[in-house]
């Protein structure tokens, strides 16, 4: 056929059945498509997982009851809107991935944009892109290599078309844009919302590394370009190395993100490791630090005691075994005591599993089920993997942050756990391992709620988990995910009684606050009216007992600035002044006032409500007879007026706070380290935990509020209730004294990862790499 005679291809048109995928490519994409929706779904979880601390610890800091507010009932909103934002994004993700399979996706940049349409952008509209555009740009720079390699993986897929940029369906922008439209129809405030992005982030976007790996591996098995390679240019600009020969190595270039002629990086090689260095804050770095120190401290001490004092599982096997047990006889010596462990799980829960024990009845499985005893063990490798667990139990049955209880039951996970770590080295690589979360969760409710004898439903709850896990698992990781929502709406219960227990304590502590401040306040005006004054005892009493209180109940309903506060000052003051000898003119000007003042008198006393008329009319006849008697130069007369007035009942009301003032040291007698203390003190934020000692015994408790005005510190324990007022300046002697402290922020790190952190630690000093505990 000639050219003439061929059918004219426009070239912007190309039709479906050439940008469909070929059939051959279908089960292939299927499963590319089940992975990313799988782990997508799970990281998804991680975010609502944390949503409530996490806005929890927002609204401890709030800076009024009104966001304060926002934040407690943005966490109710999130949960009935949970469901819908999880089922728009997967769908959202699903029809992505829909329209690349049928060629229908488009490259964003090819969109055309009508410059009218830029100035109706609103300001939450900009935010919201803001914060999508830069978790995109975050993972294109930090995923250049894999991203590369999966676009073009997927062009050849998608029959040699290259998709745009942003048109990858599992490109971070896709999965990005596809949570914001979940959340467009949500009434969420952009505060909340940035809540939400800043979590997606942290739990999605962070991950998206590991998935790329994923799938970049999976095509490559199937053999989609096994052999692609990748290499960073050269900036011609900051390099300009001299002409090489052909075959002389160069220096490794510095990255600029384009696609050349290196092979894509997998993990980074251990050679780039510093063992000396502080422990990586990556955990598949982690990891493998941890497998090559604990090889070299196997070679050198194989006998000596690991974190917790439990030797190697290297100890208990033969030393000139010639043959290694394979994954499946270990696997099934596990089950086995996996099996034993459930038969006899309701005697032993009660009392701590001891790592050691487990590792020599280990061994005993392995021996009496091998084919070769005593000519058999465990591979390095799996070595590492026994060690490590056991180690993590060990921490955990050592961490002071738990409360023994806690510790004996998550003690019994040890044997599953060694399962699903042999199975799947995902467990110390991901943080969101389904089974890592799960201990991570019980952990973190064992130690905010695990001491308190009013919530020991908590410990059966964990024990509740821990008989799921021995009974059930059998290598479905998909039961700890059950289990992890299961405990968390248990959490979430006995989270929100711990929230209103500690709301009220910190509103009646504000309460008592505004009450000490005012009647602080009064005695202050009270004491102007009777110092330098030789008072009978009648009007004194009357003034620091009665009037006090008068004064507190006008300034509280009335206020500082009201008419109604300065007369009742100004009567404090004319009562006292009418106590005292005045000269001939001021006893005219007494008997003037004295209707009015009685008036009044009578007034602030009905505001009290304890006085009876009878006991009113007594008590301000006596007033008139004592002014009466000192006119008349008869003090005598005026002493004998002794009355009985009631005790102060806001005195008596607010006794603890009032002898907690004068307890305390005042701010001038404070040392300069003190008073350092003290500086830092008031910069320290609502949900910050402190440790106080009493004798012998210690507890942790939490700032849930401080006091602007009499700079008084309320602290509650883990269930919310108010334990201890401590003023700023006892609080500072207490630190300087060792007598408080503020707990560290690790305590708030989830377990594995404190864990996993200490253990590298230890073993850095067993090989030598550091001369001292960290």
């Amino acid at each position: 056929m000639s050219n003439q005679d061929k059918p004219p291809i426009h070239p912007k048109v190309v039709s479906l059945a050439s940008r469909g995928i070929q059939p051959r490519f279908s089960d292939l994409v299927q499963a590319c498509r089940k992975l990313v929706m799988n782990r997508l779904a799970e990281h998804l979880s991680g975010v609502f997982g944390q949503v409530d601390d996490t806005l929890f610890e927002c609204a401890e800091k709030a800076e009024n009851n009104k966001v304060q507010t926002l934040f407690f009932d943005s966490m109710r909103e999130i949960r009935r809107q949970r469901p819908q934002i999880e089922r728009s994004y997967h769908q959202k993700i699903a029809s992505n991935f829909s329209d690349f399979l049928e060629g229908k996706l488009q490259n964003p940049s090819t969109a055309q944009v009508d410059p009218e349409q830029l100035a109706l952008v609103q300001n939450e509209d900009y935010e919201e892109t803001l914060q999508v555009t830069n978790m995109v740009s975050r993972v294109k720079a930090r995923c250049t290599q894999p991203l590369f390699a999966l676009d073009q993986r997927l062009a050849l897929l998608n029959n040699g078309q290259k998709l745009g940029e942003d048109s990858n369906p599992f490109g971070p922008q896709a999965i990005a844009q596809a949570f914001r439209d979940a959340l467009a129809p949500c009434p969420f405030p952009l505060q909340i919302k940035t809540i939400l992005y800043m979590l997606f982030d942290k739990h999605v976007m962070q991950s998206l590394d590991s998935l790329y790996g994923a799938l970049n591996q999976r095509l490559i098995d199937a053999g989609v370009l096994p052999n692609l390679k990748y290499s960073a240019q050269v900036n011609p600009s900051l390099s300009r190395p001299a002409a090489a020969k052909p075959d002389a190595p160069t220096s490794k270039p510095q990255a600029t993100g384009r696609p050349s002629a290196a092979p894509p990086s997998a993990e980074p090689p251990l050679l780039d490791l510093d063992l000396s260095a502080p422990p990586p804050s990556d955990p598949g770095a982690l990891f493998r630090g941890l497998s090559s120190l604990l090889d070299e401290h196997r070679q050198n001490h194989p006998d000596a005691p690991l974190l917790g004092g439990t030797r190697s599982i290297v100890s208990f096997s033969p030393r000139e075994a010639s043959r290694t047990y394979s994954a499946s006889e270990l696997l099934a010596a596990l089950n086995r005591m996996q099996q034993q462990s459930a038969h006899e799980l309701a005697q032993r829960l009660h009392k701590p599993q001891a790592v050691e024990g487990l590792k020599a009845d280990l061994q005993q499985q392995l021996e009496s089920h091998s084919s070769l005893p005593g000519d058999s063990k465990v591979s390095d490798q799996e070595a590492d993997v026994i060690d490590l667990v056991g180690m993590l139990f060990d921490f955990i049955l050592d961490d002071e942050n738990l409360p023994d209880a806690c510790k004996t039951a998550l003690s019994h996970l040890h044997t599953p756990y060694l399962k699903i770590a042999l199975l799947d080295k995902a467990l110390f690589t991901q943080h969101h391992h389904p089974a890592r979360r799960l201990l991570n969760t019980m952990a973190q409710a064992g130690v905010l709620y695990g001491n308190e004898g009013d919530e020991r439903g908590l410990l059966a709850k964990m024990q509740w988990v821990v008989e799921r896990v021995i009974h059930g698992f059998s290598g479905d990781l998909g039961l700890f995910d059950g289990l992890i929502e299961e405990f968390n709406e248990y959490v979430a219960t006995l989270r929100h009684k711990v929230e209103l227990r500690e709301r009220r304590a910190v509103e009646a502590a504000k309460g008592r606050d505004r009450l000490l401040g005012a009647r602080e306040q009064a005695l202050e005006v009270i004491q102007h009216c009777v110092e330098a004054r030789d008072l009978p005892a009648i009007i004194r009493n009357f003034l620091e007992l009665t009037w006090a209180d008068v004064l507190v109940f006008v300034l509280l309903r009335h206020g500082e600035q009201s008419a109604e506060w300065q007369r009742a000052c100004e009567v404090a003051e004319q009562l006292a002044w009418s106590g005292t000898p005045l000269g001939d003119e001021d006893k005219q000007r007494l008997q003037e006032m004295r209707v009015p003042l009685l008036s009044d008198l009578r007034k602030g006393l009905e505001l009290l409500g304890g006085y009876h008329e009878d006991g009113i009319r007594r008590l301000l006849q006596d007033l008139v007879a004592c002014q009466h008697a000192v006119q008349a130069k008869q003090p005598q007369l005026a002493a004998q007026l002794k009355p009985t007035l009631p005790e102060s009942p806001l005195g008596a009301m607010l006794g603890e706070d009032v002898d907690l003032a004068r307890q305390a040291p005042s701010r001038s007698k404070l040392s300069v380290r003190a008073q350092a203390l003290a500086k830092e003190l008031a910069k320290v934020e609502f949900g910050t935990w402190f440790e106080f000692v009493e004798g012998d015994k210690s507890r942790v408790l939490k700032l849930s509020w401080f006091s602007p005005t009499t700079h008084n510190y309320m602290f509650v324990d883990h269930s919310g209730q108010r334990v201890a007022i401590k003023p700023l300046t006892l609080l500072a002697s207490e630190m300087e004294n060792g007598l408080a402290r503020i707990v560290t922020p690790e305590r708030a790190t989830p377990l594995v990862d404190r864990a996993l952190t200490a253990i590298y630690r230890v073993l850095q000093r067993f090989t030598g790499r550091t001369a001292e505990p960290r």
